[in-house]
């Protein structure tokens, strides 16, 4: 490992002899150059897999030497073991290709006191390599001078682990024997900022031929080693705060525009830690003066300067949803059940019984507009008929959005959410199929329920504010809310939240009836309803139960960094972690009446759309952060269920905040108004549950006694709830306050 590790890194060509990539050994009594031309061990058969001749017809024996006998060292169990020689020298081999500074760049040596440790730098334009090898067979350190380089941080290309940043004195480094490093020098990392507070740098890739030709060409290593960075820059794109090692492209599906090409492409992302990821990018190429503009408008859309040596031309590659002609195409190819080939495999546009009803008239020509809003996925309006989601992240199965969505529509013609036109799938051989986009109608609406809801809360305060100093101090009982239901909606409530307790009912009697509907199947397995099992039971408990340690780890390693009032609360939080783990005990604790069902799995006020009168329930997915298999899972109703509730108290507190950081409330008369915010959220809350109970009390997926629900119901409320705080402890610090009161809340 330590002579490939010099052959590799130091000037020219790397060439190794076949068979050193195993490890296969000599026979140095055959004389001359014989003893490296023994035959390839391929295997452990005959003759090593080499041939199926006898073995005495073999112009050099095969290797029988007991250390390196082809029975023990051969290709084919190397391959089986991911920890084998042959894989590491793929990794190595790899690693080299994907930086030019191994290649192409200068060489400048170290000298460091110890001179059995071997240190030099490779250096290529913005690539700068550090690489450290031990030439004893004995453990070694060094002190190493590289004041050259202070501030920067070496990161250790194999593990893409962070070492120390260099100073001043000294980089002191041990090894082990025969141990190297090689290090890629960074500069400080800023602090990740959005995609639309940084302009970010447009890479130059030099090409050759056709511009496609950096997809599946020579110049492909240099395009995957542009892509992390612009990942990182995308707003749909989930694993920022994960450390990438690397991205491959593993299919590029050709789409034959009228005008011009695109690809759409599968990208494999590498982490330092965790599973590999899907992303889809559909690609394409444009002038300087298309990429000049899309630079103004949509800077995070050019990928990269593609400069073509032999045309003495170039041009850009971009994202080709930012291109209407690519996004006409879709809906076309999904009309006219197109296929597309690539090397792997095919993308199938397929429509639905409902598509051209839904289309209408090929003559009525649907102008395609891009949603700007922030999200995980990419959505592509036609006119006022159709929406496309472009799935981002992908994996092998059937998404829950689409099963779940032809389901309603098809099979049993639920009316609240929008019926699905039309499905993009990736298809390879038998391992099943990958869900590209879906096709959707248009509902016409007025916007989401969360945005909706904040404008209530904003009238809402806007009326306690207005009793001025004849504000009243306002108390609400401190009982589970299943509880509450059996009792009136005081008159205090009625008149100071209005028309929004109607609103709750409302979206109350649409949840029921979704889980209703959801429940009735009878001749589908994938949405007959299951019992619950006291195995399910214990796995639920176990995952709530891991998800609060998680999360309690995290808030003692920032309570230090959060203000002095919310530190006090977020202490009260974690002394209340035995509480909060025996109220998941509870769940396994006793047999649970009911059934488990297909559900929505991430709903709240953001997945609901408000027409003016009525409601649209959209986007099935689940919770794209986990895994396909489990979003498909059949789960408790009531998870939906405190799943809204949750989102009524954060939307409670947000309007709130969001009135105090605006001078509309001053910070002294907080304290005065913020028990109103938990009077809202508890009548609505109620108004909600009245609704949801009156449509599904009498239905088997909900346990029978008023005890098991609001064991459940508290359950999911608290995970949804620690799970909040993990999110904003993350990414929103100085909102960790508002999970903190819900699970205060909770646990009176």
């Amino acid at each position: 490992e330590l002579l490939n590790c010099l052959l590799f890194s130091l000037p020219g060509t790397p060439v190794i002899y076949y068979g050193d990539e195993i490890g296969m050994g000599d026979n140095i009594y055959l004389g001359d150059r014989n003893g490296v031309r023994t035959p390839m061990q391929w295997s452990a058969d005959r003759n090593a897999g080499f041939s199926r001749a006898n073995p005495q017809r073999l112009y050099l024996p095969i290797i029988i030497d007991p250390e390196y006998h082809y029975e023990a060292i051969n290709a084919e169990a190397q391959q089986q073991n991911l920890h084998s020689l042959l894989w590491w020298m793929k990794r190595l081999i790899t690693l080299r290709k994907r930086f030019q500074a191994f290649g192409r760049g200068a060489i400048e040596f170290l000298s460091p006191d110890n001179r059995k440790v071997l240190v030099f730098t490779r250096r290529f334009q913005q690539e700068l390599i550090l690489v450290v090898a031990n030439l004893s067979r004995f453990v070694q350190f060094a002190e190493l001078d590289l004041s050259a380089f202070k501030g920067m941080i070496p990161v250790e290309l194999f593990g893409q682990s962070d070492f120390p940043r260099i100073g001043e004195l000294p980089y002191f480094i041990t090894l082990g024997p025969h141990a190297f490093y090689w290090f890629k020098l960074d500069a400080p990392r800023a602090v990740e900022v959005s995609a639309k507070a940084a302009e970010p740098r447009v890479p130059t890739i030099e090409a050759v031929g056709a511009w496609d030709a950096v997809l599946s060409g020579r110049a492909k290593p240099a395009l995957e080693r542009v892509l992390p960075d612009y990942l990182k820059g995308c707003r749909w794109f989930g694993g920022k705060a994960k450390r990438l090692s690397s991205v491959s492209i593993v299919e590029a599906l050709p789409l034959p525009l009228p005008a011009s090409k695109a690809y759409v492409l599968l990208m494999q992302v590498n982490y330092v830690e965790g599973e590999a990821e899907t992303y889809v990018l559909p690609v394409t190429f444009g002038s300087e003066d298309r990429a000049a503009q899309l630079q103004a408008d949509s800077p995070w859309a050019v990928i990269a300067r593609l400069n073509h040596k032999d045309a003495g031309q170039s041009g850009f590659l971009y994202d080709a949803l930012y291109e209407k002609s690519f996004c006409s195409y879709l809906l076309q190819s999904i009309g006219r059940n197109r296929r597309f080939a690539g090397a792997s495999g095919e993308m199938v546009a397929l429509p639905t019984a409902v598509f051209r009803r839904l289309r209408g008239p090929q003559e009525n020509s649907l102008e395609p507009s891009m949603v700007k809003r922030e999200q995980s996925n990419t959505s592509i309006v036609y006119g006022d008929q159709l929406i496309l989601k472009l799935i981002r992240r992908t994996e092998e199965g059937v998404n829950p959005d689409v099963e779940i969505g032809r389901f309603l529509t098809e099979k049993k013609s639920f009316a609240h959410v929008p019926p699905v036109a039309g499905v993009l799938e990736y298809r390879r051989g038998k391992s099943g199929s990958m869900t590209l986009g879906i096709l959707h109608g248009l509902v016409p609406n007025q916007g989401d329920a969360w945005q909706y809801t904040l404008d209530e809360l904003g009238r809402y305060y806007e009326r306690i504010l207005a009793m001025g100093s004849e504000v009243q101090e306002v108390s609400s009982p401190h009982k589970p809310l299943l509880e509450l239901t059996h009792e009136e909606v005081p008159a205090l409530a009625q008149e100071t939240i209005s028309v929004y307790l109607e609103t709750a009912r409302m979206l109350g009697h649409r949840t029921g009836e979704l889980h209703v509907t959801l429940a009735s199947a009878t001749d589908d397995p994938e949405f007959v309803p299951e019992p619950f099992s006291l195995l399910y039971q214990r796995s639920l408990y176990q995952s709530m139960r891991s998800l609060v340690g998680g999360v309690f780890q995290l808030m003692r390693g920032r309570i230090k960094a959060l203000s002095n009032e919310v530190k006090q609360a977020a202490q009260k939080v974690l002394d209340l972690e035995e509480k909060i783990m025996n109220r998941f005990q509870l769940i396994r604790e006793r047999k649970i009446t009911a059934m488990r069902t297909r559900i929505h799995g991430d709903f709240h006020l953001g997945q609901v759309l408000h027409t003016g009168k009525d409601f649209v329930i959209i986007d099935f997915e689940g919770e794209p952060a986990r895994p396909l298999s489990e979003r498909r899972r059949k789960r408790s109703a009531l998870q939906d269920v405190a799943g809204m509730v949750r989102s009524f108290h954060y939307a409670a507190y947000t309007a709130l905040l969001g009135r105090a950081g605006g001078g509309m409330v001053r910070p002294e008369n907080l304290p005065a108004i913020e028990p109103w915010a938990r009077f809202w959220f508890l009548w609505v809350s109620v108004a909600y549950l009245k609704a949801y109970l009156e449509v599904a009390m009498q239905e088997s997926f909900l346990p029978k006694s008023r005890e098991e629900q609001t064991i459940l119901l508290d359950a999911y409320a608290l995970e949804k709830a620690v799970y909040e705080l993990g999110y904003e402890l993350n990414n929103r610090p100085d909102w960790v306050n508002v999970p903190i009161l819900g699970i205060l809340d909770i646990l009176q």
